[in-house]
């Protein structure tokens, strides 16, 4: 399974322990994820040449042949397939603490709501597990758009806003989409 697919077993088995809002919750993100990824193909997101960060600026900026696009970017954390472990932005001293906001919203909700599992630093996880992070951060935060950028031998997830298009012509266009 992608990290950014819906989870294969019902939200009750993905965590047992779920009550019912963070279940019905849990659904909600997997939709909003799904929503956006198709969303977000429209301009070209997932297939851009390369890919960069730039945490003083807080910008992401994706490079095609004929255009670049970019948006305002938060890190929401990182999952590493080879220690199975997922660690939340806020929890990374190599990440600006500007570009770990939503991943504190996601840290203060958890502990408003008494999901404290939620907000452990670094966490035991798998694909799937990984996969429903994203999924209730995508959906506590209402982010409008999330990549799953590839960094060395773990995966960045980065939540952004309104993506900027510049065509080689210098002309933009703004793309900005919203579900729920």
């Amino acid at each position: 399974m992608g990290l950014f697919k819906r989870a294969t077993k019902p939200a009750s088995e993905v965590r047992a322990t779920a009550d019912g809002e963070l279940a019905t919750m849990l659904l909600q993100g997997e939709n909003m994820v799904e929503q956006l990824a198709k969303a977000h193909l429209t301009w070209g997101l997932g297939s851009a040449d390369r890919w960069d960060l730039d945490q003083t600026t807080g910008l992401i900026t994706w490079s095609f042949p004929d255009k670049v696009a970019t948006a305002p970017a938060q890190i929401l954390g990182s999952f590493s397939p080879t220690s199975g472990t997922w660690l939340w932005a806020w929890a990374n001293q190599s990440i600006l603490p500007e570009l770990s906001r939503d991943a504190l919203a996601v840290r203060d909700w958890a502990m408003a709501n008494g999901q404290e599992a939620l907000a452990r630093a670094k966490v035991e996880a798998d694909e799937q597990l990984a996969s429903t992070l994203v999924a209730l951060a995508v959906r506590i935060t209402k982010a409008r758009g999330f990549y799953r950028a590839p960094s060395g031998n773990s995966v960045v997830v980065i939540t952004f806003g309104p993506v900027t298009l510049t065509a080689a012509d210098g002309s933009t266009s703004t793309v900005a989409i919203e579900v729920g």
